[in-house]
């Protein structure tokens, strides 16, 4: 059953362009995984510096493996989470 991740991050002013291009990356890493079936990366339109993840994944063994690749942890743990003043995840299933 397909798993969705809905993310919110927000950062400081100056790291917008560093968060913004990091989930660029972590994007194109993310379409290529095989249990990935959409990773769309949007700023906020009301925020400077905040950001609006939606992700979805085969089922939740496929977000876990994301969770435990080589680009998550560079980018997401190395890059994004240390600059971010602010961060929520919601997960849900298809009904």
């Amino acid at each position: 059953m397909p798993y969705a991740v809905v993310a919110h991050y927000r950062g400081e002013p100056q790291d917008a362009d560093l968060i913004g291009e990091a989930l660029l990356k972590m994007r194109e890493h993310t379409l290529r995984e095989p249990g990935n079936l959409a990773y769309i990366v949007h700023a906020d339109a009301g925020e400077e510096a905040a950001f609006i993840l939606y992700e979805q994944y085969a089922d939740e063994a496929a977000f876990k493996a994301h969770t435990r690749s080589e680009h998550f942890a560079e980018h997401i743990l190395g890059t994004v989470r240390p600059r971010l003043v602010e961060r929520s995840v919601s997960f849900g299933t298809v009904l």
